[in-house]
């Protein structure tokens, strides 16, 4: 006898296969984002309210850790590799922090300071707009770049 679970795996499964495989991987990757988001947000917010712990310091420990979680569960349930063709667990991981690093450091400070100081644009409408931008970027730069191995 079925459970709800099972039913409802099935039909994730099933949509799921109707799918290009990469829209599948990016979907996701939209999901462990969506986690590390919310963990982020509780990470900063625990580090500051809780610990008295300076802003930079609360964000700088939030990178950390959510980089870290995106790391094992993109590893684990997105861009999984069969052991051939894994590299090393430790570059991948410096790969990943460093496409991070890239985009949500370097690359949104840029775009906020332009979008927000220079075209005037408030801070939850320029966030949203570099999202569109970020989450594709780290999208592709995880999928050809961190977590694959050379030839």
């Amino acid at each position: 006898m079925k459970t709800g679970n099972d039913r409802q795996n099935n039909l994730t499964e099933q949509l799921f296969r109707k799918l290009p495989p990469s829209l599948v991987q990016f979907l996701k990757f939209g999901i462990v984002g969506g986690i590390n988001t919310i963990l982020s947000y509780g990470i900063t917010n625990a580090c500051y309210y809780g610990f008295h712990l300076h802003e930079q310091i609360c964000n700088l420990l939030s990178f950390l850790i959510t980089v870290l979680i995106s790391y094992l569960l993109n590893s684990r349930f997105v861009f999984r590799q069969r052991e051939g063709e894994r590299q090393p667990w430790y570059k991948a991981l410096a790969k990943v922090y460093a496409s991070y690093a890239l985009t949500e450091l370097v690359l949104m400070g840029i775009l906020l300071f332009v979008q927000e100081r220079l075209l005037g644009i408030p801070h939850y409408i320029a966030t949203f707009l570099n999202l569109c931008i970020t989450v594709p970027l780290n999208f592709l730069l995880n999928k050809f770049w961190a977590y694959r191995k050379k030839p």
